[in-house]
């Protein structure tokens, strides 16, 4: 008011007035923390992501958290390119990328298994589905292929890293409960806390189930915590604990004939076998990272972990299990648009493996005891070059050594009768190879981005491959040489994630199981083919979301003496599963669907064939970053009687066989969450 006055008595002095002072430029002042190395954000991931020059994506718990996570398949059911189906609605699965680890129905195989960047893999390769807990997840990532390098991974499937909340990005309490049909319960509690320069989180899960079929009962305990931060300006360091403790009833495989009379029935062998998979797993692990002067950075990450077995099956295997192992990588970044990658990795892995005659689910008498080794030295190195606008090539270099060795310290057999025969399973094999990598990427336009590669891959068996089954077989090295082109798009209301690739392999491992389903051995098959198209993405239509996936698989042998081009078997050739969720202020609804449109075989030969199936289920809830949320999700509605996953014969000669594991029937499940 004062001023309008002296504007009115003195308009030509205050212009003079107001010509005197000084204008400042606008500047904005912002103050921001500086961000921890070892918990990139999920935004930070995605640009990384989008800088890999073929099949690599990330997925945010936020999407599965809207209905039932329990399973892999609740996780990572609608990521592109992943195939993996639960084989009696629980973790265990058949998981698979590009038909990595196809014939493995039990203990995964054929990928990069992780938490937090740190290898849940055994030394030898193999992994344990239930180490995981989707819920203690903020993200995952998928690697496809050679696009796991980063991690030092040369493998035909790739990896997939389970990234878990820190202090700094979940809620201080997350309070989780789910429930439903087939005795399912699940509790779940997290607490996070943000210290400044340091923070940590830990969660508690305790779930259980009676299962869907008979002798399926399934019981975890699981915690995760991690405390890390930045111990000065150059330095940040982040520490990782694990505890699961797991017992899971296995109800096996039934006929087609049984499980058409009664999916829910358990396999009469598997009852009195008492078959399970029981397990305690300790692990600890951490990631350091050091940043130097120019853009460079030391990445240590390292881990230590010991599991103890407890596993009547065809035999009662008690497995104690100590592996450890350490990662050193150097990354380099400039703003011109290079990228440097150079790592090697040392791990170490040692098995007590005693075996006894199964007595209902009791150890006899001792048939056998293994001590086992598994030692791997493996070298990386990736660069990235701008050669022109919108335009980079990168290639990469890896080299490993890995060795296998068995000795058998009682030298006694009882697979056919209780009687101890002699048998020395002993040997000692090396596995060597040095892999190359060439890849191009083209930036179209904005969020347009078109990529192609050539990579090589090796894949040294596992214990399970060598000694898991009825027989002993030291099998090569499964190699591969894999051509990758492909799409990516982001723009406006669609997200697209295309792939094509063709994989030439030599040596595949091919597991096998007998009559009754259960593992007969694994044999190197001499020439097959693993080709296809990977699409997945998010489609935004007004208010509605559809997302989801299609694999089209075409893989076979390669002009093999007995069984030709014949399809390897146990795989469906496509597979479909998405969703469409209206979306509105935390609110969402919609169906979701599965569907293997054709049959497909379950032996080599092509005489025996699980049939296709389509099954849907609508999904409802309420969730917002804070506050009270829910969800209730109906699964398998028609309760369709079907084929989840197979086992694998060489050749069934057109007789049935106990290769059928059934998929849940009709299913209800509800759940309730609270996030401070």
């Amino acid at each position: 008011m004062a001023c309008s006055i002296c504007v009115a008595i003195h308009p030509v002095a205050y212009a003079e007035a107001q010509s005197d002072i000084l204008r400042l430029p606008d500047q904005t002042v912002s103050v921001s923390r500086q961000s921890d190395p070892t918990a990139p954000t999920l935004r930070d991931k995605r640009a990384t992501f989008a800088a890999i020059p073929g099949g690599a994506s990330i997925v945010d718990a936020e999407t599965y958290k809207t209905g039932r996570s329990s399973t892999l398949q609740d996780a990572l059911g609608l990521t592109t390119g992943v195939f993996v189906q639960p084989r009696f609605g629980a973790e265990e699965a058949r998981l698979s990328i590009r038909g990595s680890g196809l014939q493995r129905t039990f203990h995964g195989r054929g990928l990069l298994l992780m938490q937090d960047g740190v290898p849940v893999n055994l030394a030898d390769g193999s992994f344990d589905f239930q180490s995981i807990e989707p819920l203690a997840s903020d993200h995952i990532e998928v690697m496809r292929g050679a696009n796991a390098w980063r991690y030092g991974a040369t493998n035909l499937g790739g990896a997939i890293n389970f990234v878990s909340p820190t202090g700094k990005t979940a809620a201080p309490v997350d309070l989780r409960y789910e429930g439903g049909s087939f005795g399912y319960r699940r509790l779940y509690g997290a607490f996070a806390q943000d210290f400044g320069n340091w923070d940590g989180f830990v969660s508690l899960s305790h779930s259980e189930q009676d299962g869907y079929r008979e002798h399926a009962q399934q019981e975890n305990q699981r915690l995760f915590a991690n405390l890390g931060g930045r111990i000065n300006r150059r330095i940040s360091t982040r520490f990782y604990l694990t505890h699961v403790d797991t017992d899971s009833a296995l109800p096996g495989s039934l006929t087609r004939a049984q499980l058409r009379d009664d999916p829910r029935q358990a396999n009469p062998g598997s009852v009195a076998g008492d078959n399970r998979r029981d397990f305690i797993l300790n692990r600890l692990g951490n990631m350091t990272v050091l940043a130097l002067d120019g853009g460079h950075s030391l990445e240590l990450s390292s881990f230590y972990s010991e599991k103890s077995l407890f596993h009547p099956i065809f035999q009662v295997l008690d497995v104690d299990t100590e592996d450890m192992g350490v990662r050193l990588t150097h990354r380099w970044a400039n703003d011109a648009g290079w990228r440097w990658s150079m790592g090697a990795e040392v791990v170490e892995g040692r098995n007590t493996d005693q075996r006894y005659i199964n007595l209902g689910g009791q150890k006899g008498p001792r048939v056998n005891a293994l001590r086992q080794t598994a030692s791997n030295l493996n070298a990386f190195a990736e660069l990235e070059v701008s050669v022109a606008e919108r335009w980079a090539v990168i290639g990469g270099l890896a080299w490993m050594r890995q060795e296998r060795d068995v000795d058998d310290r009682l030298q006694c057999n009882a697979f056919v009768t209780a009687v101890c025969v002699p048998q020395d399973e002993s040997f000692n094999n090396t596995y060597r190879g040095e892999l190359g990598r060439l890849g191009v990427r083209h930036d179209l336009a904005e969020g347009v981005q078109l990529f192609a590669n050539i990579s090589q891959s090796v894949e040294p068996p596992t214990f399970s491959e060598l000694t898991g089954g009825q027989l002993i077989s030291a099998n090569d090295e499964q190699r591969a040489n894999t051509l990758e082109v492909g799409l990516r798009w982001s723009r406006a209301n669609l997200e697209l994630d295309l792939a094509a690739y063709r994989s030439e392999i030599r040596d595949e491992l091919l597991a096998l199981n007998d009559a009754a389903g259960d593992p007969e051995g694994t044999v190197n098959a001499d020439r097959t083919l693993h080709q296809g198209l990977e699409l997945g993405g998010a489609l935004t239509l007004g208010k509605v979301v559809v997302r989801g996936q299609y694999l089209f698989n075409d893989f076979r042998f390669d002009d093999d003496p007995v069984y030709g081009s014949n399809r390897l078997a146990g795989v469906p050739r496509q597979f479909i599963k998405g969703e469409a969720l209206w979306q509105q202020r935390g609110w969402y609804a919609g169906p979701t669907f599965e569907w293997v449109p054709s049959h497909y075989a379950v032996d080599h030969a092509e005489t025996l064939y699980a049939e296709g199936y389509a099954t849907w289920g609508l999904k409802a809830g309420y969730r917002q970053r804070q506050g009270l949320g829910f969800f209730v999700e109906g699964r398998n509605l028609s309760d369709r009687n079907y084929v989840a996953t197979t086992g694998v014969v060489a050749d069934a000669d057109g007789a049935d066989s106990a290769q059928f594991m059934p998929g849940d029937g009709r299913g209800l499940f509800a759940g309730l969450e609270w996030r401070l």
